[in-house]
Protein backbone atom coordinates (compact mmCIF):
# COMPACT_ATOMS: atom_id res chain seq x y z
CA UNK A 1 0.00 0.00 0.00
CA UNK A 2 1.10 3.85 -0.41
CA UNK A 3 -0.28 6.06 1.46
CA UNK A 4 -1.39 9.24 0.02
CA UNK A 5 -2.68 12.90 1.24
CA UNK A 6 -4.88 13.40 -2.05
CA UNK A 7 -8.01 15.74 -2.69
CA UNK A 8 -10.79 13.24 -3.83
CA UNK A 9 -10.65 14.54 -7.81
CA UNK A 10 -6.34 13.82 -7.33
CA UNK A 11 -7.79 10.39 -5.98
CA UNK A 12 -9.83 9.24 -9.08
CA UNK A 13 -6.79 11.10 -11.67
CA UNK A 14 -4.56 9.04 -10.05
CA UNK A 15 -6.85 5.82 -10.50
CA UNK A 16 -7.27 6.87 -14.07
CA UNK A 17 -3.35 6.66 -14.12
CA UNK A 18 -3.18 3.34 -13.09
CA UNK A 19 -5.76 2.15 -14.94
CA UNK A 20 -4.36 3.66 -17.89
CA UNK A 21 -7.42 4.05 -20.40
CA UNK A 22 -7.24 4.43 -24.30
CA UNK A 23 -9.52 7.70 -24.63
CA UNK A 24 -10.65 10.48 -22.57
CA UNK A 25 -13.13 12.89 -23.82
CA UNK A 26 -13.35 15.32 -21.35
CA UNK A 27 -15.01 19.09 -21.15
CA UNK A 28 -14.24 21.30 -18.11
CA UNK A 29 -16.81 22.16 -15.34
CA UNK A 30 -16.22 23.04 -11.71
CA UNK A 31 -15.68 21.15 -9.47
CA UNK A 32 -14.84 18.14 -12.12
CA UNK A 33 -12.31 19.95 -13.99
CA UNK A 34 -9.56 19.06 -11.63
CA UNK A 35 -9.88 15.40 -12.83
CA UNK A 36 -9.02 15.50 -16.39
CA UNK A 37 -6.52 18.56 -15.65
CA UNK A 38 -4.72 16.50 -13.14
CA UNK A 39 -4.43 13.34 -15.95
CA UNK A 40 -3.55 15.63 -18.65
CA UNK A 41 -1.07 16.38 -16.08
CA UNK A 42 -0.24 12.37 -16.43
CA UNK A 43 -0.20 12.48 -19.98
CA UNK A 44 2.34 15.52 -20.45
CA UNK A 45 4.87 13.17 -18.51
CA UNK A 46 4.54 10.27 -20.37
CA UNK A 47 2.95 8.22 -16.93
CA UNK A 48 -0.19 7.04 -19.96
CA UNK A 49 -0.41 6.44 -23.36
CA UNK A 50 -4.26 7.70 -23.05
CA UNK A 51 -5.67 9.58 -26.45
CA UNK A 52 -7.21 12.60 -24.91
CA UNK A 53 -10.12 14.33 -26.60
CA UNK A 54 -10.54 18.02 -25.73
CA UNK A 55 -14.30 18.96 -27.33
CA UNK A 56 -16.42 21.68 -27.30
CA UNK A 57 -19.14 20.67 -24.81
CA UNK A 58 -20.23 17.91 -22.68
CA UNK A 59 -22.68 16.30 -25.31
CA UNK A 60 -19.90 16.23 -27.27
CA UNK A 61 -17.75 14.27 -24.38
CA UNK A 62 -20.16 12.00 -24.01
CA UNK A 63 -20.42 11.36 -28.28
CA UNK A 64 -16.90 10.88 -28.11
CA UNK A 65 -16.52 8.35 -25.13
CA UNK A 66 -19.79 6.57 -27.33
CA UNK A 67 -17.97 5.91 -30.31
CA UNK A 68 -14.14 5.33 -29.05
CA UNK A 69 -16.46 2.82 -26.89
CA UNK A 70 -18.10 1.51 -29.73
CA UNK A 71 -14.52 1.08 -31.68
CA UNK A 72 -13.45 -0.75 -28.85
CA UNK A 73 -11.73 1.38 -26.66
CA UNK A 74 -11.28 1.40 -22.65
CA UNK A 75 -13.42 4.79 -22.18
CA UNK A 76 -13.73 7.66 -18.98
CA UNK A 77 -14.43 10.97 -18.53
CA UNK A 78 -15.76 12.84 -15.85
CA UNK A 79 -18.49 15.89 -15.54
CA UNK A 80 -20.55 17.87 -12.95
CA UNK A 81 -24.21 19.54 -12.83
CA UNK A 82 -24.96 21.27 -16.33
CA UNK A 83 -22.41 19.10 -17.89
CA UNK A 84 -24.01 16.04 -16.95
CA UNK A 85 -27.51 17.98 -17.89
CA UNK A 86 -25.61 18.56 -21.64
CA UNK A 87 -24.75 14.73 -21.54
CA UNK A 88 -28.08 13.82 -21.07
CA UNK A 89 -29.46 12.64 -25.08
CA UNK A 90 -26.17 10.90 -25.07
CA UNK A 91 -26.35 8.55 -21.68
CA UNK A 92 -29.58 7.06 -22.59
CA UNK A 93 -27.63 6.00 -25.94
CA UNK A 94 -24.33 4.80 -24.05
CA UNK A 95 -26.49 2.30 -22.06
CA UNK A 96 -28.88 1.51 -24.68
CA UNK A 97 -25.41 0.64 -27.13
CA UNK A 98 -24.29 -1.49 -23.24
CA UNK A 99 -21.29 0.34 -23.56
CA UNK A 100 -18.78 0.11 -20.40
CA UNK A 101 -17.80 3.43 -20.18
CA UNK A 102 -17.01 5.19 -16.82
CA UNK A 103 -18.11 8.57 -15.94
CA UNK A 104 -16.78 10.12 -13.31
CA UNK A 105 -20.08 12.62 -11.73
CA UNK A 106 -18.81 15.08 -9.24
CA UNK A 107 -21.82 15.78 -7.54
CA UNK A 108 -22.99 19.81 -7.77
CA UNK A 109 -26.97 21.64 -8.00
CA UNK A 110 -28.12 21.59 -11.11
CA UNK A 111 -29.27 25.52 -11.87
CA UNK A 112 -31.42 27.81 -11.89
CA UNK A 113 -30.01 30.10 -9.90
CA UNK A 114 -26.40 29.49 -10.67
CA UNK A 115 -25.06 27.52 -8.10
CA UNK A 116 -21.45 25.88 -7.82
CA UNK A 117 -21.60 23.70 -5.15
CA UNK A 118 -22.84 19.99 -3.91
CA UNK A 119 -26.04 18.60 -4.10
CA UNK A 120 -27.30 15.98 -5.67
CA UNK A 121 -29.59 17.33 -8.15
CA UNK A 122 -27.20 16.30 -11.10
CA UNK A 123 -26.95 12.53 -10.88
CA UNK A 124 -30.46 11.85 -9.34
CA UNK A 125 -31.63 13.86 -12.26
CA UNK A 126 -30.69 11.11 -14.90
CA UNK A 127 -30.99 8.29 -12.12
CA UNK A 128 -33.22 6.41 -14.75
CA UNK A 129 -30.58 6.69 -17.78
CA UNK A 130 -29.25 3.08 -17.57
CA UNK A 131 -25.74 3.99 -15.49
CA UNK A 132 -24.59 1.96 -12.69
CA UNK A 133 -24.77 4.46 -9.71
CA UNK A 134 -22.29 4.32 -7.07
CA UNK A 135 -22.04 6.85 -4.49
CA UNK A 136 -18.43 7.54 -2.59
CA UNK A 137 -18.47 8.82 0.98
CA UNK A 138 -14.88 10.28 1.11
CA UNK A 139 -11.91 9.82 -0.95
CA UNK A 140 -11.02 7.07 -0.35
CA UNK A 141 -14.32 5.33 -1.86
CA UNK A 142 -13.86 7.89 -4.72
CA UNK A 143 -10.38 6.03 -5.55
CA UNK A 144 -11.72 2.61 -4.35
CA UNK A 145 -14.93 2.54 -6.60
CA UNK A 146 -13.42 4.16 -9.61
CA UNK A 147 -11.17 0.99 -9.81
CA UNK A 148 -13.73 -0.94 -9.05
CA UNK A 149 -16.08 0.53 -11.69
CA UNK A 150 -14.04 -0.38 -14.87
CA UNK A 151 -14.57 -4.25 -14.15
CA UNK A 152 -18.17 -3.76 -13.25
CA UNK A 153 -18.69 -2.04 -16.48
CA UNK A 154 -17.13 -4.53 -18.49
CA UNK A 155 -18.14 -7.41 -17.15
CA UNK A 156 -22.08 -5.81 -17.28
CA UNK A 157 -21.96 -4.53 -20.74
CA UNK A 158 -23.66 -1.40 -18.88
CA UNK A 159 -21.76 2.26 -18.47
CA UNK A 160 -20.99 3.31 -14.77
CA UNK A 161 -21.16 6.28 -13.01
CA UNK A 162 -18.98 7.20 -10.03
CA UNK A 163 -19.96 9.54 -7.91
CA UNK A 164 -18.81 12.33 -4.92
CA UNK A 165 -19.51 15.36 -3.64
CA UNK A 166 -18.22 18.51 -5.38
CA UNK A 167 -16.17 20.53 -2.91
CA UNK A 168 -16.59 18.59 -0.09
CA UNK A 169 -15.01 15.18 -1.58
CA UNK A 170 -13.40 16.90 -4.83
CA UNK A 171 -11.47 19.16 -2.96
CA UNK A 172 -10.75 18.28 -0.07
CA UNK A 173 -7.47 16.54 1.17
CA UNK A 174 -7.78 13.30 2.90
CA UNK A 175 -5.21 10.40 4.01
CA UNK A 176 -5.47 8.07 1.41
CA UNK A 177 -4.27 4.48 0.98
CA UNK A 178 -3.68 3.55 -2.36
CA UNK A 179 -2.88 0.27 -4.51
CA UNK A 180 0.12 -0.47 -6.31
CA UNK A 181 0.14 0.69 -9.89
CA UNK A 182 0.87 -3.29 -11.35
CA UNK A 183 -2.17 -4.03 -8.81
CA UNK A 184 -4.42 -2.12 -9.89
CA UNK A 185 -3.36 -3.21 -13.68
CA UNK A 186 -3.22 -6.51 -12.96
CA UNK A 187 -6.61 -6.08 -11.28
CA UNK A 188 -8.76 -4.11 -14.06
CA UNK A 189 -6.80 -6.33 -17.10
CA UNK A 190 -6.74 -5.97 -20.53
CA UNK A 191 -9.81 -4.59 -22.42
CA UNK A 192 -10.90 -7.13 -25.02
CA UNK A 193 -14.42 -6.69 -25.98
CA UNK A 194 -16.29 -9.41 -27.74
CA UNK A 195 -18.18 -6.94 -30.20
CA UNK A 196 -16.72 -3.24 -31.64
CA UNK A 197 -16.86 -1.51 -34.80
CA UNK A 198 -12.97 -1.65 -35.77
CA UNK A 199 -12.83 -5.74 -35.04
CA UNK A 200 -12.11 -7.06 -39.12
CA UNK A 201 -13.18 -10.09 -38.63
CA UNK A 202 -17.62 -9.17 -37.52
CA UNK A 203 -18.91 -6.48 -39.77
CA UNK A 204 -21.70 -5.20 -37.23
CA UNK A 205 -24.11 -2.13 -36.82
CA UNK A 206 -24.26 -0.26 -33.55
CA UNK A 207 -27.28 1.84 -32.43
CA UNK A 208 -29.97 1.05 -35.55
CA UNK A 209 -33.09 1.87 -36.14
CA UNK A 210 -35.38 -0.26 -33.89
CA UNK A 211 -38.67 -0.24 -34.02
CA UNK A 212 -42.19 -1.90 -32.36
CA UNK A 213 -40.62 -5.22 -33.11
CA UNK A 214 -37.77 -5.15 -30.94
CA UNK A 215 -37.25 -1.69 -29.65
CA UNK A 216 -39.40 -3.44 -26.49
CA UNK A 217 -37.38 -6.57 -25.98
CA UNK A 218 -34.03 -4.66 -26.13
CA UNK A 219 -34.82 -2.04 -23.42
CA UNK A 220 -36.01 -5.19 -21.34
CA UNK A 221 -32.27 -6.41 -21.79
CA UNK A 222 -31.24 -3.22 -20.50
CA UNK A 223 -33.22 -3.81 -17.56
CA UNK A 224 -32.35 -7.03 -17.12
CA UNK A 225 -28.45 -6.28 -17.32
CA UNK A 226 -28.86 -3.86 -14.58
CA UNK A 227 -31.21 -6.22 -12.30
CA UNK A 228 -27.84 -8.79 -12.62
CA UNK A 229 -25.51 -6.03 -12.03
CA UNK A 230 -26.21 -6.46 -8.15
CA UNK A 231 -24.35 -9.43 -8.43
CA UNK A 232 -21.71 -8.19 -10.55
CA UNK A 233 -20.73 -5.42 -8.07
CA UNK A 234 -20.29 -7.67 -5.58
CA UNK A 235 -18.10 -10.51 -7.13
CA UNK A 236 -16.01 -7.48 -8.19
CA UNK A 237 -16.15 -6.21 -4.52
CA UNK A 238 -14.95 -9.45 -3.61
CA UNK A 239 -12.17 -9.47 -5.65
CA UNK A 240 -11.03 -6.25 -4.79
CA UNK A 241 -10.77 -6.59 -1.26
CA UNK A 242 -8.66 -9.22 -1.31
CA UNK A 243 -6.12 -6.84 -2.87
CA UNK A 244 -7.24 -3.95 -0.94
CA UNK A 245 -8.08 -5.13 2.38
CA UNK A 246 -11.05 -2.86 2.09
CA UNK A 247 -14.80 -4.61 1.89
CA UNK A 248 -17.47 -2.78 0.24
CA UNK A 249 -21.20 -3.96 0.14
CA UNK A 250 -23.92 -2.76 -2.02
CA UNK A 251 -25.38 -0.64 1.34
CA UNK A 252 -22.92 -0.20 4.69
CA UNK A 253 -24.84 -1.20 7.84
CA UNK A 254 -23.59 1.48 10.71
CA UNK A 255 -24.18 0.00 14.37
CA UNK A 256 -27.68 -1.30 13.36
CA UNK A 257 -27.05 -4.58 14.68
CA UNK A 258 -29.44 -3.54 18.03
CA UNK A 259 -30.77 -0.47 17.20
CA UNK A 260 -34.62 0.39 16.17
CA UNK A 261 -34.15 4.22 14.79
CA UNK A 262 -32.34 4.70 11.15
CA UNK A 263 -31.30 7.02 8.99
CA UNK A 264 -30.46 6.44 5.01
CA UNK A 265 -28.09 8.56 3.78
CA UNK A 266 -25.80 8.99 0.38
CA UNK A 267 -22.46 10.39 0.38
CA UNK A 268 -20.48 12.73 2.42
CA UNK A 269 -22.97 12.92 4.86
CA UNK A 270 -22.71 9.86 5.97
CA UNK A 271 -19.97 10.49 8.07
CA UNK A 272 -21.50 13.71 9.99
CA UNK A 273 -24.25 11.30 10.39
CA UNK A 274 -21.68 8.77 11.84
CA UNK A 275 -20.14 10.89 14.63
CA UNK A 276 -23.57 11.50 15.30
CA UNK A 277 -24.80 8.19 15.74
CA UNK A 278 -21.61 7.53 17.92
CA UNK A 279 -22.53 10.37 20.06
CA UNK A 280 -26.03 9.60 20.60
CA UNK A 281 -25.14 5.71 21.30
CA UNK A 282 -22.47 7.34 23.84
CA UNK A 283 -25.94 8.05 25.65
CA UNK A 284 -27.13 4.93 25.73
CA UNK A 285 -29.61 6.00 22.89
CA UNK A 286 -29.53 3.27 19.95
CA UNK A 287 -29.66 4.77 16.80
CA UNK A 288 -28.02 3.50 13.43
CA UNK A 289 -26.97 4.38 9.61
CA UNK A 290 -27.75 3.05 6.51
CA UNK A 291 -25.88 3.98 3.61
CA UNK A 292 -26.50 2.72 0.04
CA UNK A 293 -23.37 2.72 -2.26
CA UNK A 294 -25.14 1.99 -5.34
CA UNK A 295 -28.71 3.42 -6.13
CA UNK A 296 -28.62 1.77 -9.81
CA UNK A 297 -29.59 -1.00 -9.14
CA UNK A 298 -31.40 -0.03 -5.99
CA UNK A 299 -30.22 -2.68 -3.36
CA UNK A 300 -33.85 -3.11 -2.48
CA UNK A 301 -33.22 -6.88 -0.49
CA UNK A 302 -30.12 -5.52 1.49
CA UNK A 303 -32.18 -2.51 2.25
CA UNK A 304 -35.59 -4.29 3.29
CA UNK A 305 -33.36 -6.11 5.30
CA UNK A 306 -31.49 -3.80 7.13
CA UNK A 307 -34.84 -1.45 7.96
CA UNK A 308 -37.60 -4.24 7.87
CA UNK A 309 -37.21 -4.34 12.20
CA UNK A 310 -36.91 -0.60 12.51
CA UNK A 311 -39.70 1.66 14.58
CA UNK A 312 -39.08 5.08 12.95
CA UNK A 313 -36.82 5.95 9.97
CA UNK A 314 -35.35 8.93 8.00
CA UNK A 315 -34.22 9.01 4.71
CA UNK A 316 -32.18 12.07 3.58
CA UNK A 317 -32.28 13.57 0.27
CA UNK A 318 -29.56 15.79 -1.02
CA UNK A 319 -31.87 16.66 -4.09
CA UNK A 320 -36.03 17.66 -4.38
CA UNK A 321 -38.07 15.67 -7.46
CA UNK A 322 -40.32 19.00 -7.37
CA UNK A 323 -42.82 16.23 -7.42
CA UNK A 324 -44.91 18.32 -4.77
CA UNK A 325 -44.56 14.85 -2.45
CA UNK A 326 -40.91 14.00 -1.62
CA UNK A 327 -37.01 13.62 -3.10
CA UNK A 328 -35.99 10.45 -5.08
CA UNK A 329 -34.25 8.24 -2.55
CA UNK A 330 -37.49 8.61 -0.38
CA UNK A 331 -39.90 7.89 -3.25
CA UNK A 332 -37.42 4.60 -4.34
CA UNK A 333 -36.52 3.64 -0.43
CA UNK A 334 -40.58 3.49 0.61
CA UNK A 335 -41.51 1.83 -2.48
CA UNK A 336 -39.38 -1.27 -1.55
CA UNK A 337 -40.34 -1.02 1.75
CA UNK A 338 -43.86 -1.39 0.88
CA UNK A 339 -43.24 -4.06 -1.55
CA UNK A 340 -42.42 -6.25 1.05
CA UNK A 341 -45.44 -5.56 3.45
CA UNK A 342 -43.88 -3.27 5.64
CA UNK A 343 -45.39 0.03 6.88
CA UNK A 344 -42.47 1.57 9.15
CA UNK A 345 -43.33 5.47 10.11
CA UNK A 346 -40.60 6.84 7.47
CA UNK A 347 -39.60 10.70 7.09
CA UNK A 348 -38.10 12.34 4.51
CA UNK A 349 -35.50 15.35 4.82
CA UNK A 350 -34.79 17.46 2.18
CA UNK A 351 -31.13 18.74 2.94
CA UNK A 352 -27.99 20.25 1.83
CA UNK A 353 -29.39 22.31 -1.57
CA UNK A 354 -27.23 23.83 -3.38
CA UNK A 355 -23.92 23.30 -0.55
CA UNK A 356 -26.11 24.29 2.20
CA UNK A 357 -24.21 23.48 5.43
CA UNK A 358 -25.69 20.21 7.55
CA UNK A 359 -24.05 20.28 11.19
CA UNK A 360 -24.21 17.69 13.60
CA UNK A 361 -26.80 19.31 15.45
CA UNK A 362 -29.45 19.28 12.30
CA UNK A 363 -28.10 15.69 12.20
CA UNK A 364 -29.01 15.09 15.77
CA UNK A 365 -32.75 17.14 15.55
CA UNK A 366 -33.50 14.82 13.17
CA UNK A 367 -33.07 11.45 15.30
CA UNK A 368 -34.39 13.00 18.05
CA UNK A 369 -37.62 13.08 15.84
CA UNK A 370 -37.74 9.99 14.91
CA UNK A 371 -37.29 9.06 18.78
CA UNK A 372 -40.45 10.38 19.69
CA UNK A 373 -42.20 9.38 16.08
CA UNK A 374 -40.80 5.86 17.22
CA UNK A 375 -42.72 6.55 20.73
CA UNK A 376 -45.52 7.12 19.21
CA UNK A 377 -46.20 5.20 15.94
CA UNK A 378 -47.06 8.37 14.21
CA UNK A 379 -45.40 11.09 12.03
CA UNK A 380 -47.51 15.00 11.82
CA UNK A 381 -46.33 14.83 8.29
CA UNK A 382 -44.15 13.11 5.53
CA UNK A 383 -41.43 16.00 4.13
CA UNK A 384 -39.49 18.40 5.46
CA UNK A 385 -37.01 20.91 4.78
CA UNK A 386 -34.00 20.54 6.76
CA UNK A 387 -32.24 23.93 7.66
CA UNK A 388 -34.52 26.14 5.04
CA UNK A 389 -35.50 29.86 6.02
CA UNK A 390 -38.90 29.25 6.11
Amino acid sequence: MIRERLSGNEAVAVAMRQINPDVVPAYPITPSTEVPQYFSSFMANGSVDTEFIPVESEHSAMSACIGASAAGARVMSATSSQGLSLMYEMLYIASGMRLPIVLTCVNRAVSAPINIHNDHSDSMGVRDCGFIQLYCESNQEAYDNLIMAVKIAEKAMLPVMVCFDGFITSHSVENIELLEDDIVKQFVGKYEPEHYLLNPNEFISMGPLDLQNYFFEHRKQLADAMKDSKRIIEEVSEEYAKISKRKYNLIENYRMDDSKIAMVVLNSTAGTAKEVVDKLRDEGIKVGLVKPRTFRPVPVKELVESLKDMKAIAIMDKADSINGFCGPLYSEITSALYSEGLNIPTVNYIYGLGGRDVKTSDIEDVFRSLLKIAKDGKKSQTTYYLGVRE
